[in-house]
């Protein structure tokens, strides 16, 4: 393993993957928080906490400006630790993925990897607009979600290691044991505390969007690293002259 290389193909893959998810939440799911912070703001008005000024609308309007401007920047960071981790995984299981090259290697890892440590998670602990919310719960509402993803992501590789144990259809035993258990937990784990008060319509786009742009960061880093590692292939060993 070409170590230096490897580490490049990571965290160039990581990088442009997380900049087409924050350039996808831009374009998709902002428009959704724009109005979902206009309904968490004329519930301030009407509650006596902020006044209607022009004042506080220039103020917001220059936070909302920041925030969006560095979506773009916190999509590449969080891309690039997130590949950091998706190239570790498929440098390990590189051998035993199904397909005949890298890029759909890489593509299956990169499914498997959104279905449970993102998906599966997000069933149970769906995104919800800044209106919906405790203050009170985002500590339990983050354990809570974080525990499920570990949870989900530990099982999928304890029942990989599991299957790997049996041939042919026997393999399948770790595929209906890490759905029993998941199923298990899913219905054991407490649901979201807050109940969910902002108009359906704006919940139900904002769920979709999001898991529309999180979508983009996995098909991505799948496609990217998968053809930066057939490209250069940095597993192959450089020829040393002694």
């Amino acid at each position: 393993m070409r170590t230096s290389l490897f580490v490049i193909i990571v965290l160039v893959s990581g990088a442009f993957a997380g900049f087409v998810h924050g350039s996808s939440n831009l374009v998709l799911v902002e428009p959704y928080l724009d109005e979902a912070i206009n309904i968490e703001n004329q519930n301030l008005f009407a509650s006596g906490e902020e006044e209607d000024t022009l004042e506080f609308l220039v103020e917001y309007e220059g936070y909302r400006e920041w925030q969006k401007g560095g979506q773009l920047l916190a999509g590449v960071v969080l891309g690039t630790s997130i590949g950091a981790l998706f190239g570790i995984v498929f440098a390990l299981s590189r051998n035993s993925l199904p397909g005949n090259n890298d890029v759909k290697k890489s593509l299956v890892l990169a499914g498997i990897m959104w279905v449970t440590i993102y998906f599966i998670p997000f069933l149970k602990y769906p995104a919800n607009p800044p209106t919906v919310g405790d203050a009170e719960t985002v500590v339990l509402r983050g354990v809570l979600y974080l525990s499920f993803i570990a949870i989900s992501g530990f099982a999928a590789v304890g029942f990989y290691k599991l299957s790997k144990i049996f041939e042919g259809k026997k393999k399948l035993i770790g595929l209906v044991g890490y759905a029993a258990l998941i199923t298990a937990v899913f219905i054991a784990m407490p649901d979201n505390p807050d109940e969910v008060t902002a108009p359906p319509d704006l919940v139900e786009g904002f769920r979709i969007m999001s898991v529309l742009g999180v979508t983009s960061f996995w098909i991505t880093i799948g496609f990217v690293l998968g053809l930066l590692w057939r490209k250069f292939n940095p597993n192959k060993e450089v020829p040393s002259f002694n």
